[in-house]
């Protein structure tokens, strides 16, 4: 299956993640992933409740991120992996400066 995640780190640079060669992440593994990702990256909930919606996760480990981590293009792969797994959709649009996650 082919499926792309598009990510806005800043306005006017969006990066597009291809995933057509590479192999599917299970949606356990990718959950995983993300966890220990924000974990990893020190994320701190949006939420004021301290619910960590799997759309947020995937927002603020993106914006932790930043451009300097997504220039590690084997980081950037598991990334879009588990953004596509974790979420259950082959095409995901990242909008950090927005704080938006579209599908």
């Amino acid at each position: 299956m082919h499926s792309e995640v598009f990510v806005t780190i800043t306005p006017g640079e969006d990066l597009r993640l291809d995933l057509q060669t590479s192999e599917p992440m299970g949606q356990e593994q990718a959950r995983r992933w993300l966890d220990d990702e924000f974990i990893r990256m020190e994320c701190e909930p949006l939420r004021p409740s301290g619910k960590v919606l799997l759309a947020d996760k995937v927002l603020v480990v993106a914006q932790a991120a930043g451009a300097r981590q997504f220039a590690d293009a084997a980081w950037a792969t598991q990334f879009a992996r588990a953004t596509v797994a974790a979420l259950g959709r082959p095409v995901v649009r990242v909008d950090v400066p927005s704080m938006a996650v579209s599908f």
